[in-house]
This record gives structure tokens, C-alpha cells and sequence, in this order.
């Protein structure tokens, strides 16, 4: 029996922003193709780079998906070639997962706000995603556009799926300033799947590839 689900609480993360010591949460990025522009970097579960399409000479909502993909991952390549990533207490965390283009619309209100998540290997998330909103929520906070308890709405501008988040606690992650977030959105059954063992398969219990 498959049973509705209303709504997913994705849970809580400790989330920061990224520092340099020049920089705060500013970095300036030179990308080809596309000039200077200024990202910020924060971590929600992985790290991400966040800008306004915009900066881009692009639109979240109307451009092309192909265009927001080219501009997303010249982004990506260009910070992981002139900024080095450190997740202060897990290193394996300590790399750029994607780059996040905007609306722009990053102080509070009731209203949605749009992004496009380019993670990977030039791979759009049919979300908001979750840890992009985490840590788009973190770079809001402490940038002092929203505050502790205020819910926003999140709005993937390839799907419209909608997330929603907020700020609950501050937080520590080594040296760095952080905050617990809190992500829901809703889940939907798309199938189901049946796995079988035979105790006469040589391997029904898996191999290892080194």
C-alpha cells in the first residue's frame, strides 16, 4: 500500500557561508566569456556558488535553459580555478558542488524566489534543492536579510516545484559562524521496486570494482 505524502521535512543542517581572508561572502570571479562578476559561496550540505542571473546578462525565469546551464558552469569552473573551498570540520565536503543563479530576490519577503540549480556535471535539479536552499538561506541570514523564524518560499524556475525554509538557531562549524536550517517541500511516489537474493548467486551479496 503506498500511502500521500503532504509534505517531506528534508530536516536541518548546520550552514555557513565561506570566508577568505579578503573576502565576505563576496568573491570577485573572473569568468570567461561572461567578465567579472561577484559570487558569493556557502555550504548547506555541499557548497554552492550564488549570483543573480542577472550578472549574467540573463533572466531565471525566461532565458534559455541551455544559456543559464553555459553561464552556471563557466561559473563553477572559473571559482574552482581561482578560490579554494574548505569545509572547516568535514574535508571531504571541501569542493564546489555547483552554482546557483538567482532572481535577485534575496531580502525577505512573502513572495517566491527563484533559482536554477547547475550541479555536477552540467546537471539541473528539478528543484529548488534542498541543500541550495540551505545554504541560500544561510547567505541571507548573514547578510542580515532575513531573520530567524522567517519562512521563505523557494520556486525552481524550470519546474515551478516549490521548497520552503528558514533559519532556526545560530550555530558554530569549527572557527566559522553558522545556523541551523530547516527545508520542507513535498515528495511524490513516481514507482516502486522489488530486489530478490538466490542464495545459489555466487554474488547476491555484491562485489567490490578497485
Amino acid at each position: 500500500m503506498l500511502y500521500k505524502a503532504v509534505a517531506l521535512h528534508l530536516g536541518r543542517n548546520a550552514s555557513l557561508c565561506y570566508t577568505s581572508s579578503h573576502n565576505w561572502p563576496n568573491l570577485t570571479i573572473d569568468v570567461p566569456g561572461y567578465g567579472k562578476v561577484v559570487v558569493d559561496v556557502a555550504y548547506g550540505g555541499a557548497f554552492y556558488a550564488f549570483l543573480s542571473a542577472e550578472r549574467l546578462g540573463l533572466d531565471v525565469c525566461s532565458s534559455k535553459i541551455r544559456d543559464l546551464v553555459d553561464a552556471a558552469s563557466a561559473v563553477t569552473e572559473a571559482v574552482k580555478a581561482q578560490f579554494k573551498v574548505c569545509h572547516p570540520l568535514i574535508e571531504d565536503m571541501s569542493f564546489l558542488y555547483g552554482t546557483i543563479l538567482t532572481d535577485g530576490k534575496d531580502a525577505f519577503s512573502d513572495e517566491p524566489t527563484s533559482n536554477i540549480c547547475v550541479f555536477a556535471d552540467a546537471q539541473v535539479d528539478r528543484s529548488p534543492t534542498g541543500s541550495g536552499v540551505t545554504a541560500r538561506i544561510a547567505l541571507q541570514y548573514h547578510k542580515g536579510l532575513i531573520q530567524l523564524g522567517q519562512t521563505r518560499t523557494f520556486r525552481s524556475s524550470t519546474t515551478g516545484s516549490l521548497f520552503t525554509g528558514k533559519a532556526v538557531k545560530e550555530a558554530k562549524a569549527g572557527d566559522y559562524n553558522a545556523v541551523i536550517v530547516e527545508v520542507s517541500g513535498e515528495s511524490f511516489y513516481t514507482g516502486t521496486s522489488t530486489f530478490t537474493l538466490e542464495e545459489e548467486d555466487p554474488l547476491k551479496y555484491g562485489f567490490l570494482l578497485k
